[in-house]
């Protein structure tokens, strides 16, 4: 349990309290039955502090007993009915004392009872509600806080476990590709294994950030491209109109080679009938890919790994969503691109 940092409630606010509470509720009558000033002074400053000290002891046992903020309830219940207990035992103890011995001069009247037992909570549950309230700001905080540290290191799980997806992801593509391509051409499945090396070192360079650059993806989709063209020839077709001003926004990596796998995947491409890519950027900050629907007659099973990570990061990375459209002729994705200022990804 926090220790109670109230050092100086009890070295200044309680021998306030007892200044005042004297001087206003006892004062007249001290005057009139020609009490000293000091004296009466000096002990109400005696009875404060002896109040004050046992009701911080219900305090320092109620957090200790329920120090959860989802405690709130009964640690407030356990403290006001201390509060009740010890201030009126200890009143009408005191009172009674001062009764018997006529400390003051006096015999005390029932009214005094009553009076020198109920004007201590004028005091003490004021300042009770103010320790409490400290305590339940500081609870929500440290609760508030630890939830956003589990929530950060949930997101960072999450991602680094779509990270993890996308190596094999787009290994086992490309060495499906490849298995296809050995039997049809060695000598063009040769070259695709050199483009296939230099190509995934970019892969396994980007894929350690949660963001790149669009230039940097840009230059990757046109090398891997390049990778499909061996194999389709004119059957496939890119067309890249990207504004340059949009070239320093971010990304997630592999973005747009997910994307461009996911068309031609499950699209067919014929040379008299080319399967058609494009990439291009729209005035709001907006990407789009869109591709021609030629649905395979064989139908390719689909994890639908490459859409679902996508969408999944921009989620997590707190970014507006992606939005999907399709239509009998075309497919078409749009993922929103990030402002450079908006994130520092070289620190993740």
């Amino acid at each position: 349990m926090e220790k109670l940092n109230d050092r100086w409630m009890r070295l200044v606010g309680v021998p306030l309290i007892s200044i005042v509470s004297n001087f206003i509720f006892f004062q007249p009558a001290n005057d009139a039955n020609h009490i000293s000033r000091w004296l009466a002074l000096g002990v109400s400053l005696v009875e404060c502090v002896l109040l004050w000290e046992t009701v911080r002891l219900g305090i320092v046992w109620a957090r200790r007993r329920y120090p959860r903020l989802n405690q709130t309830t009964p640690r407030i219940l356990m403290q006001v009915v201390w509060f009740i207990v010890v201030t009126v035992v200890q009143r009408v103890v005191i009172i009674y004392v001062y009764d018997v011995t006529q400390f003051w001069g006096y015999r005390m009247s029932e009214r005094a009872y009553w009076v020198n037992t109920l004007i201590p909570f004028l005091f003490t549950v004021p300042i009770a509600a103010i320790y409490e309230g400290r305590y339940l700001y500081r609870q929500w905080w440290v609760t508030y806080y630890e939830a956003e540290q589990l929530k950060k290191q949930a997101l960072q799980s999450q991602l680094d476990s779509l990270k993890a997806q996308i190596n094999p992801h787009f290994l086992f593509n490309s060495l499906s590709t490849l298995s296809s391509l050995v039997g049809e051409n060695p000598k063009l499945a040769e070259r695709f294994i050199e483009e296939l090396a230099s190509v995934y070192r970019y892969v396994l360079q980007t894929n350690e950030q949660l963001l790149t650059s669009l230039a940097n993806e840009l230059d990757f989709i046109r090398a891997y491209f390049h990778l499909l063209q061996m194999r389709f020839g004119r059957s496939i077709e890119l067309d890249v109109a990207v504004d340059e001003r949009y070239h320093s926004f971010l990304i997630p990596p592999l973005t747009l080679q997910l994307l461009v796998e996911n068309a031609v995947k499950h699209n067919a491409a014929l040379p008299n009938k080319p399967l058609l890519i494009r990439i291009y950027s729209d005035e709001v900050n907006n990407l789009f890919v869109i591709n021609s629907v030629r649905r395979k007659q064989n139908v390719v099973p689909s994890n639908q790994t490459g859409l679902a990570n996508i969408t999944a990061k921009y989620r997590l990375l707190g970014q507006p969503d992606v939005i999907v459209k399709q239509t009998d002729e075309c497919f078409q994705v749009m993922v929103p691109l990030i402002p450079e200022t908006r994130y520092d990804y070289s620190h993740h």
